[in-house]
């Protein structure tokens, strides 16, 4: 789906990932599968997946109850996902580098090349019921990140909708990012925790809506599955925060396809043709 931004950057990633795939014992195998700007570097060992991550020195340390570890803590086994089995983390120079070994997913992602969709995955009805169930799940668990920011909501809103912020915010535990590229075909998993936490009621389900609106037919299937969410107060409050963070991608550049239908569909919701700035300036 992604590509490293520099050579630089490649060559300190691939030689990273080989530094914790000896730390860890593995010998990884196969192409390497690369995330966004290059920040996150996985590639299979035998039944395993190695997956590395970099950050900032300043960021080093996982925090307690977040990300991946915290998501297999603290979430029950009936939120399919990978397993995780063992860490490895340390800092060079600038940069932290973080690994997790994690089951490999055989089962091919619904959209691996790109977040949102461009055809229709033909998901059964199975499918369905397992990501409502999923999600359901998840949403009663605990959760102790605050994924979608109250401050970020206060200037989002405004700037990428065009409409006041919420005078309040209904919160779930959430994926918080889920898109295409993160849910598998059958049998069902989701991928990729480490935005997992509190997020507006309806969030997730707006988001994956959001990233349906190219493929009308999948766009009314995600309605209608959740309608009992999205169809509240409360979650159109989450679908607009999901849409307000597309439009925000959009203004630094991503999914200039999409954004005609993002807008559409901000605009069909609120009443309020939303403004299309330039460029981005709030920060999650």
């Amino acid at each position: 789906m992604n590509s490293p931004p520099s050579e630089d950057v490649q060559t300190r990633m691939e030689a990273a990932h080989d530094r914790a795939a000896k730390a860890l014992g593995l010998t990884c195998t196969g192409p390497l599968a690369w995330g966004f700007q290059g920040v996150t570097l996985g590639r299979q060992a035998g039944d395993r997946w190695l997956r590395l991550s970099r950050s900032a020195k300043r960021n080093a340390g996982r925090q307690q109850g977040q990300g991946i570890v915290g998501a297999s803590l603290l979430l029950p086994d009936a939120v399919p996902r990978p397993r995780l089995y063992e860490v490895h983390d340390w800092t060079d120079g600038e940069w932290a580098f973080e690994s997790e070994v994690l089951d490999f997913v055989t089962q091919p992602v619904v959209s691996p090349e790109r977040a949102d969709l461009d055809r229709d995955p033909g998901l059964p009805d199975e499918w369905w019921a397992d990501l409502r169930r999923a999600l359901a799940v998840l949403a009663e668990a605990e959760g102790t990140k605050v994924t979608v920011r109250d401050g970020w909501i206060e200037r989002a809103f405004p700037q990428f909708l065009g409409i006041p912020a919420p005078s309040k915010v209904e919160r779930v535990t959430g994926h918080g990012d889920l898109h295409w590229g993160n849910l598998t075909a059958m049998p069902l998993a989701l991928l990729d925790w480490e935005r997992w936490g509190l997020v507006p009621y309806g969030y997730d389900a707006g988001l994956l809506h959001s990233n349906s609106l190219l493929v009308p037919d999948v766009a009314d299937r995600v309605r209608l599955e959740f309608a009992p969410v999205l169809d509240t107060p409360a979650g159109r409050v989450g679908e607009l925060a999901a849409l307000a963070e597309m439009l925000q991608a959009v203004a630094r550049g991503w999914y200039l396809d999409l954004a005609p239908r993002l807008l559409a569909q901000a605009e069909a919701l609120t009443g309020v043709r939303p403004p299309v700035p330039a460029h981005s300036e709030v920060t999650a």
